[in-house]
């Protein structure tokens, strides 16, 4: 479906971010390319179960609650010093060859409305840069919105038999009138025998719509694992992929959510499997309270030619109530004859039995469910190599089911 584009969205904005941002003229170009191509884009894709399209974004009013031109927030990005972790006027300024080979190369800026919507107006991001050989740990990007738009991007490159650990959080800071949108988009270019471990935590505002598509290509013998936490925004629509191109290259894609009142999450995890001995791990536990709403769905796609592949996929989600609602799709398309691939997904509430003996044992009930909920979260965060980010993501359940 195909979204009009909005009269609050002119050439003149965009020029205006540009010329603030001191980009070059090729940026300002992709930039003016993406803001014509709104007016035939499509929206993302749509999941679908039986019997119910989820989360149509083409009912948003984005006219309402995106301002252009007014992008307050709070940024820190830091680094080892082996590493350039640089803001996007930075890299355009020292690497500027590096950016305009790689920018839009992972996520295409018109893939659909909201990519185009993003690369015409984003007005912060980070490029991270790992030169051959260089091994990097904490990373650390951290982004507060206090507007009532906020579009960011991030680019990751990493040269041949290079590594680096990264953790991005997002969340809001000053409290602003209406609903919100936050927009992040990352692109991830993983050099020859390189490894990426790249972790997203967000935990936005509850009025605020947050779309998110994080995506990474492998060269040969590298890897790239993801880990996303979703625990704040209205309505989280989000999507994890990985392309891997190299033989011989890895991923894995860690999920993790947990929703509350009337929130609603969309999750996808996606893998494709595209040259030969390749392996992919996606696993995902979500749980919902109250009226809270959930849908993931997860793809591996193992291609013609790619022999050799393993490839498997798990997803859990809990229900806490009876007016929570979760749904699943997971897809496995094959079109090798060389692989080795399973698939599960799954809905349920806390288990009746488990509940009465730990009752039976002075246990009050609801500190019995929220052991269990910790429980049930183990099989990811156990997943989990980067220990800050575990013990954020542990922190913010807590805080969740004591609130």
């Amino acid at each position: 479906m195909s979204a009009q584009v909005h009269a609050n969205f002119t050439e003149e904005q965009v020029r205006q971010i540009s010329e603030q941002l001191d980009e070059p003229e090729w940026m300002l170009e992709t930039r003016l390319d993406a803001l014509a191509a709104l007016e035939d884009a499509d929206m993302p894709h749509v999941i679908r179960t039986p019997g119910r399209n989820w989360t149509n974004l083409a009912d948003l009013d984005f006219e309402s609650f995106v301002d252009p031109l007014n992008a307050a927030e709070e940024k820190d990005q830091v680094g080892p010093d082996n590493v350039e972790v640089l803001s996007f006027a930075e890299a355009l300024n020292e690497h500027e060859d590096l950016v305009k080979e790689h920018f839009g190369s992972v996520v295409p800026t018109q893939e659909n409305y909201l990519t185009a919507l993003s690369t015409a107006l984003f007005t912060t991001g980070t490029v991270v840069y790992v030169p051959k050989g260089v091994d990097a740990e904490d990373v650390k990007i951290r982004t507060t919105m206090n507007s009532r738009s906020l579009f960011n991007y991030t680019l990751v490159v990493t040269e041949e038999n290079s590594s680096v650990t990264i953790l991005e959080r997002q969340s809001t800071g000053e409290a602003v009138e209406g609903e919100r949108y936050y927009s992040g988009i990352v692109e991830i270019v993983a050099g020859e025998n390189s490894h990426v471990q790249y972790g997203s935590l967000q935990n936005l505002d509850e009025e605020t719509y947050n779309y998110q598509l994080k995506r990474g290509d492998t060269d040969t013998y590298s890897t790239i694992n993801f880990i996303e936490g979703n625990i704040g925004s209205r309505m989280t629509k989000s999507s994890v992929e990985t392309n891997l191109n190299g033989d011989t290259s890895e991923t894995k894609i860690i999920g993790a959510f947990f929703g509350h009142n009337d929130q609603h999450i969309d999750i996808a995890s996606r893998v494709w499997h595209m040259a030969e001995h390749t392996t992919a791990d996606l696993v995902t536990r979500g749980v919902l309270d109250d009226a809270a709403r959930s849908v993931y769905e997860g793809v591996q796609d193992v291609g013609r030619d790619a022999w050799d592949t393993n490839s498997y996929q798990r997803e859990s989600t809990l229900m806490l109530s009876d007016e929570s609602e979760a749904d699943a799709s997971p897809k496995l398309i094959i079109n090798n004859h060389d692989t080795e691939a399973s698939h599960s997904a799954s809905v349920g509430q806390v288990d009746k039995e488990d509940l009465l003996y730990m009752t039976s044992r002075s246990i009050p009930e609801q500190v019995a469910k929220n052991m269990l909920v910790e429980g049930f979260f183990v099989p990811v965060l156990d997943e989990i190599e980067v220990d800050e980010f575990r013990t954020d993501l542990e922190a913010l359940i807590e805080e969740r089911l004591h609130n």
